[in-house]
């Protein structure tokens, strides 16, 4: 679920911000910045874009300017150009760890990391899509931003679904509905429930969430969503057979949409009804419902539609057995191209009457001519005309009788010239007919013969496809086989050189707490024998020889860490952090969840926790000058997530060259199965990301669950 309108979660909290800049040039360049966003909300979408790419070069401030790149990033997600969509929204998140305001700096994250999961949702890649998902869920719940966290949730279940993981999608979709301020979310969580328990054949239940989706669509005046839902329940009740109420749901989704001109939702209503009608054997009522639709995918030129409701039809005649009007549908393409022909024809025939008629004309004409000329001469030679007047009009009663002869000559011409044209005709249509004739004969017995042949190639595809795959998950299945057994070995090497690191510190303790202590100890008994003699060396020497006890007992302490035994694991962590809060300038935030889960892990797996947070503590108040450091545990399906940051000097990874603190906690890490990604950067600070993977075998035994762990670590929480 995306929609641009996400938008007003960062304008909320602008309007706390911009009391604090008003009139100032970062005030100025924010309004235009929500401008350009009106404007694309408005449907004004490429000039929203133009002027966005034009503004952004010239913005100065790291909040506008990731803003306006995430504009883009809706942009090309709602054209499906994914990859550039992804680019965009990563460039945005980079500018967002610019800001100073940590609720706007979260909103923008949050936003960010809901365009991602729908980006690589459409990508086919769901469990990349679930873990933005998750980070979303994780930066909504630190600053309580509701809206967000529904946002989230939402898109999560969506991906449940689509993985098929139909518990945990109608869990999510169920706590959505428990969020009543966005109708949006609590209509899309309606229609997914339906569908889920529709497709599990629960059909009460699917009934149950379609109403209650129905009935928020109305008051929402969602006319697209009441007509998606009517039509959803036209389906379920044809499942469950009852006819008559999926024709009355089918009825009111042609009704809605066709009021609200939802074409493609009115023609899959209609060829519903039809398919229930044959169900029916209602053959008439179908076939008026099929032709009623067909003529309207006509008009709109849907012909994907019109292909199906053409085979209905035809369908619906061959069970009627009127074979006549089944190949009459077969044929109307064809049917439209010999109409095409035929006006063709009739040209040609038009074509050579004109040429007929042009000729007679030009024969009128050259008659014409010479009795022009006949009269000319008689006008020159006048005289020798009277004279020969009687000879004159002997020629003329010739010439008339010519002419008349002519004209009854060119008369039976033309007749004969005529009905030759007309047999001609007849015999070019009785040609038409039969060729006619022949193409569909010639392409119902291709047909005949073309079907089995694409049969035999389809099923020989799919073989070819089946052993293709066959051999690629072979070759994948020897490849991860042989990985495994490398990172089996590599695994045992690391453990076998963390037990051998361990066995021998505990050595090094046993001999300086028994060999060096006991002598320590031996020593002092001794002097106090000669303290009588009141020397102020020998009560020197024993000061000293405390001190060095008291150290030689430390670090045997140190290095043998102890078992958690008293406190709750979380509160030693929190209290060691209030330690470095206490002790140092630098200011820990910690953030845990679920609690009581991480409380309840085993013994072992809280030291080397402790021991990897440790580490990373230590090595950044060496090293990294910081003056603020969050931690966050996040145990989530079996994975224990430790994100550690700092905002500290940072430093170049490309060149890094890790030291032994580095190398025994990739050590640590790596013997727990886990994880570790390092990011950071000079003048930014740092970011380390660990994962850990846990089974429920890890949790402690209910009844030790509460004991108490502080005395066990006070030497892993000393400075």
């Amino acid at each position: 679920m995306l929609s641009i309108s996400l938008y007003s979660q960062i304008e909320n909290n602008n309007k706390k911000i911009l009391p604090a800049i008003k009139n100032s040039p970062e005030a100025e360049e924010k309004k235009k910045v929500t401008a350009l966003y009106n404007m694309y909300n408005k449907g004004d979408e490429k000039k929203a874009i133009k002027n966005t790419k034009s503004f952004i070069k010239k913005a100065k401030y790291p909040s506008n300017i990731a803003s306006l790149t995430l504009l883009q990033a809706y942009y090309y997600n709602k054209r499906a150009i994914l990859d550039s969509s992804i680019y965009y929204t990563n460039e945005a998140l980079k500018y967002n760890t610019k800001l100073t305001n940590d609720s706007l700096k979260n909103r923008l994250y949050s936003l960010g990391y809901n365009l991602m999961g729908i980006n690589y949702k459409k990508k086919g890649l769901f469990e990349v899509s679930k873990k933005w998902h998750l980070k979303g869920l994780q930066a909504s719940q630190k600053y309580k931003e509701t809206n967000l966290y529904f946002t989230h949730l939402h898109g999560l279940a969506s991906i449940y679904k689509t993985l098929g993981d139909n518990t945990n999608a109608i869990k999510s979709y169920k706590e959505c509905l428990e969020y009543k301020k966005d109708e949006e979310i609590s209509l899309g969580s309606y229609i997914n429930l339906g569908d889920i328990y529709s497709d599990a054949n629960d059909f009460e239940k699917g009934n149950y969430y379609y109403s209650l989706g129905k009935q928020l669509s109305e008051k929402a005046n969602n006319q697209q969503a009441r007509a998606v839902i009517a039509l959803s329940l036209g389906t379920n009740y044809q499942l469950q057979q009852k006819p008559n109420e999926a024709i009355k749901m089918y009825n009111e989704a042609v009704l809605v949409a066709d009021k609200n001109e939802l074409n493609q939702i009115a023609l899959v209503a209609r060829g519903n009804i039809g398919d229930t009608y044959i169900g029916l054997k209602k053959y008439n009522d179908a076939k008026d419902i099929f032709s009623d639709a067909l003529q309207k995918a006509v008009n709109l030129g849907y012909l994907d539609n019109q292909v199906y409701f053409y085979e209905q039809l035809k369908k619906i005649a061959v069970l009627e057995n009127d074979y006549k009007s089944a190949f009459n549908y077969l044929t109307k393409y064809t049917a439209v191209k010999d109409s095409v022909n035929k006006i063709q024809k009739t040209k040609e025939i038009n074509e050579l009457e004109i040429k007929y008629r042009t000729a007679q004309k030009e024969k009128e004409i050259r008659f014409l001519q010479l009795d022009n000329t006949t009269k000319k001469l008689k006008l020159e030679k006048q005289e020798e005309a009277i004279e020969n007047l009687n000879l004159q009009e002997q020629i003329s009663q010739k010439i008339t009788e010519n002419t008349i002869l002519f004209f009854q000559n060119s008369s039976q011409k033309k007749l004969s010239e005529i009905s030759l044209l007309k047999k001609d005709q007849q015999l070019k249509l009785l040609e038409i007919k039969q060729q006619k004739e022949t193409k569909l004969l010639t392409i119902f017995g291709f047909l005949i013969v073309l079907i089995p042949v694409i049969g035999l190639l389809l099923q020989y595809y799919k073989r070819l496809k089946t052993q293709r795959l066959l051999n690629i998950q072979q070759a994948e299945i020897s490849k991860q086989n042989i990985n495994t057994l490398l990172k089996d070995q590599e695994l045992k090497l690391i453990k076998a050189s963390v037990s051998a690191q361990d066995k021998e510190r505990q050595r090094i303790a046993q001999e300086l707490h028994d060999s060096i202590g006991g002598n320590l100890a031996a020593i002092k008994l001794q002097l106090n024998h000669l303290i009588i003699s009141g020397s102020p060396k020998i009560k020197t020497l024993i000061t000293l020889l405390d001190e060095t006890y008291d150290h030689v007992r430390n670090l045997s302490h140190t290095l043998i860490p102890k078992k958690f035994t008293h406190h709750k694991f979380c509160e030693v962590l929190e209290s060691y952090l209030k330690n470095i809060d206490e002790a140092s300038t630098i200011k820990t935030v910690f953030t845990v969840y679920p609690k009581k889960e991480i409380d309840a892990l085993n013994d072992e797996i809280q030291i080397e926790i402790f021991k990897i947070i440790q580490e990373l503590l230590t090595n950044t108040i060496k090293h990294a000058k910081a003056s603020k450091i969050d931690l966050q545990l996040n145990y989530i399906e079996n994975v224990l997530n430790i994100l550690f940051e700092d905002n500290g000097i940072g430093f170049n990874t490309e060149n890094y060259k890790p030291g032994i603190g580095f190398i025994n906690l990739e050590s640590r890490i790596a013997e727990l199965n886990g994880s570790f990604l390092l990011d950071s950067k000079l003048k930014r600070g740092t970011i380390v990301n660990i994962e850990i993977p846990l089974l429920s075998s890890t949790l402690k035994n209910q009844n030790n669950k509460g004991i108490n762990v502080k005395k066990q670590l006070d030497n892993l929480t000393k400075l």
